[in-house]
C-alpha cells in the first residue's frame, strides 16, 4: 500500500514537542520503521500497524513511538480481556480507512458501567455524554452511551479490525460519519472554525474513498436532532457530495473529440 512519509524536525516549545512536517510519498510496502519521529498516531498508528496482513514488517521507532503504540496495545488489551464493550472511534479510528490523519487522543464510545469496570481509565472531567480520561499517558475521550445516538453506533455500526497482536472493535466507515455530522451543528454554533474544517474533511475522505449511503446515516441521525439542524445537516451533505462529484469529474480522461 502506498502511503505518506511524515517527515518532522522536532522543537522543543514551552516544554512540549511541537512539529513540523513534510509530507513524501512513500514507497508500496515501505515499512513503518521508514516514517519519520514524530508522536501523531498518523504516522505512528498508520496502515502497516492496523494490517500486519498485508507483509510489511511493523518497524518500531524511537522509544517515545514505541511506548505510544505500546500504551495503545496495554488499553485495548485491557478491554478485550475484561470483555467490556466498547468502539474505538474518532481519528485514530479514521486510521483504518484512510491515510494521514493526525491525532494523539484515543476516542472511545463506552457505557458509565464500563467505564467504572476499568478503573486504570483515570477520569478527569465529566458530564452526561462525555468525560476526558487519561490511561498510561494517553489522553482517552469518551462518548457515553447514556447519549442514544452513541449507543446506536456502538450496536449497530462496529467492526473488528486487527492491530498488531490483538483486535480492535472499531466504528464502521458508516459509524464514523454518523458521528462526525452529529457534532457539527454544536461545532458551528461555538464558531469552532478549526474543528468544522476538520470533522467536514474526515467525512469527505471517508465518502469519497468509501461511497456511504448518506440518506440512512441521515436518517439514523433524524431523531437526535431538531429541524434547523437536519438542515444544516443536509446543506453539508450536499457540499460534500458536490466535492465528489468535482473530483469525479475531473479525474477523468479528457473526451476523445
Amino acid at each position: 500500500m502506498v502511503g505518506r512519509r511524515l517527515c518532522n524536525r522536532p522543537i522543543v516549545a514551552d516544554g512540549a514537542f511541537t512539529y513540523t512536517l513534510r509530507m513524501a510519498t512513500l514507497t508500496s510496502g515501505a515499512p513503518l520503521g521508514e516514517v519519520a519521529e514524530i508522536l501523531h498516531a498518523a504516522a505512528v498508528l498508520g496502515h502497516s500497524a492496523w494490517d500486519l496482513r498485508s507483509g510489511s514488517e511493523a518497524h518500531f521507532m524511537p522509544d517515545i513511538e514505541e511506548q505510544l503504540r505500546r500504551n495503545l496495545l496495554d488499553l485495548f488489551a485491557l478491554l478485550n480481556q475484561r470483555q467490556i464493550p466498547y468502539l474505538l472511534v474518532g481519528g485514530i479510528a479514521m486510521l483504518t480507512y484512510v491515510d494521514g490523519r493526525n491525532t494523539k487522543d484515543v476516542d472511545l464510545v463506552l457505557s458509565v458501567k464500563s467505564l467504572e469496570r476499568v478503573p486504570e481509565i483515570a477520569v478527569l472531567e465529566r458530564d452526561r455524554d462525555f468525560a476526558r480520561c487519561a490511561f498510561a499517558g494517553l489522553r482517552v475521550d469518551v462518548l457515553f452511551t447514556t447519549n442514544p445516538l452513541f449507543e446506536l453506533v456502538q450496536q449497530k455500526h462496529a467492526t473488528i479490525h486487527p492491530f498488531l497482536e490483538t483486535n480492535v472493535r472499531c466504528a464502521t466507515v458508516e459509524g464514523l460519519v454518523i458521528l462526525k455530522l452529529y457534532a457539527l451543528p454544536s461545532l458551528y454554533r461555538q464558531g469552532d472554525g478549526q474543528r468544522i474544517g476538520l470533522y467536514e474533511n474526515d467525512i469527505f475522505m471517508l465518502s469519497e474513498r468509501y461511497r456511504p449511503r448518506m440518506e440512512p446515516i441521515l436518517a439514523a441521525i433524524r431523531p437526535h436532532v431538531d429541524d434547523a439542524q437536519m438542515g444544516e445537516l443536509r446543506s453539508i451533505v450536499a457540499d460534500i457530495e458536490a466535492r465528489i462529484r468535482r473530483v469525479d469529474r475531473l479525474k477523468r480522461p479528457p473526451a476523445s473529440p
